[in-house]
């Protein structure tokens, strides 16, 4: 574990001259030299309840800090090692939400990469104007969501279906069976498919943006997925979803695969 920088000299005093201090952490995960000490210095600066560390991998992320990790900036190639240590990284920084920090003008991941992942709240070019730049991070640090347009460029030019198809199949495949007869007979396809997509944590302009819906008609159609479910909330709706879709799962492995027909005796 080691820091970017010394923060405890900036901090000494506050603008009216009392004592300031840290409570919280802003975790950076990425290689020495991807963040500069003069942005780190900006972000004690805007934040001052936050001190700034950095670790090179997810793996010294797992590593006991002074403060609680409220965010962590990761460098957007180590994304994929991200599944592999969730549930350290939720042990250790309960709470914690995770943005993406990607090289200037690099599209290292995608629409399909970023939702795979549950606590991820955004994509931070670093090429942002510095202003922009701790706004987003601001932004992060109050519950909002970041992502740039540029993350939907590649798939511009699909037809949306085929995007949705994508995103959503597992879904429709893993959560009805044949003989099920309960509130989910009465989701239709797409709400079906927007309640997957709720599931694994997708905000409504990010379902908006892969079915291509606007953001109301989302909307509507998760108002419709509460009131057929019962639910009060959608946090609740996902809840249903994941204990029905592990119900099913239970089911297939306790139901005994058919034995073959055995051959006479010749």
């Amino acid at each position: 574990m080691y820091r970017v920088a010394n923060p405890s000299a900036r901090r000494a005093l506050g603008a009216d001259g009392s004592a300031q201090k840290a409570c919280k952490t802003l975790l950076i995960v990425a290689p020495d030299d991807f963040v500069s000490e003069s942005l780190v210095f900006a972000m004690e600066r805007e934040f001052p309840w936050v001190v700034v560390a950095q670790v090179p991998t997810l793996t010294e992320a797992c590593g006991r800090l002074n403060w609680p990790v409220a965010l962590i900036l990761l460098e957007a190639g180590q994304l994929p090692a991200v599944a592999g240590h969730s549930e350290q990284l939720q042990q250790m920084h309960p709470g914690a939400q995770i943005m993406l920090i990607q090289e200037d003008g690099q599209q290292q991941v995608s629409v399909r990469d970023v939702v795979s992942v549950r606590n991820v709240r955004g994509v931070l070019p670093m090429n942002l104007k510095l202003d922009v730049w701790l706004s987003v991070v601001r932004l992060v640090l109050r519950g909002g969501e970041y992502f740039p347009l540029s993350l939907f460029e590649p798939i511009m030019g699909q037809k949306w279906g085929a995007v949705a198809t994508e995103l959503s199949e597992p879904v429709k495949t893993s959560i009805l069976q044949e003989g099920d007869t309960d509130d989910f007979d009465e989701l239709t396809d797409r709400e079906l498919q927007i309640l997957g997509m709720v599931a694994r944590g997708l905000q409504n302009k990010l379902i908006a943006a892969a079915l291509g819906l606007s953001e109301h008609t989302v909307k509507i159609h998760l108002h419709n997925i509460i009131t057929k479910l019962g639910a009060h909330n959608r946090t609740e709706a996902a809840a249903i979803f994941h204990r029905r879709r592990e119900a099913v799962s239970e089911r297939s492995v306790s139901t005994p695969a058919a034995r073959p027909a055995q051959m006479p005796l010749a």
